[in-house]
């Protein structure tokens, strides 16, 4: 039988750590109205624009799994964890002990 309660709060715990996160990540820089740009040499606007680019596309991959936790607490609620959201197929226990969020099967995954 699934623990729910031991599941929520490890959900819940993994949501409060990506808001942190994501928090982190998104926080105005000190000179928002800097001018950021590639340049031809490397300096201090090239490596600052690539510091950018790798922390929105790390806030975006937090977000998806913020959706997915958020999701799985959802699912909890609605007497649907562990089906998966795409086939209605049971997601394998070895795949919610490993990632709990997990809203669909590894095939559907795959296919995401």
């Amino acid at each position: 039988m699934i623990d729910t309660a031991a599941i929520r709060r490890e959900l819940e715990e993994r949501i409060a750590a990506l808001d942190g996160e994501l928090a982190e990540l998104t926080a105005v820089p000190r000179d928002p109205a800097a001018a950021v740009s590639f340049g031809k040499r490397i300096g201090e606007g090239t490596t600052e624009a690539i510091d950018r680019l790798t922390k929105v596309g790390t806030a975006e991959q937090l977000a998806a799994m913020r959706a997915d936790v958020a999701r799985a607490i959802e699912k909890l609620d609605d007497g649907t964890y562990g089906l998966c959201d795409r086939c209605g197929m049971a997601i394998p226990n070895e795949r919610l002990d490993a990632r709990p969020w997990s809203v669909l099967c590894v095939r559907c995954a795959s296919l995401r």
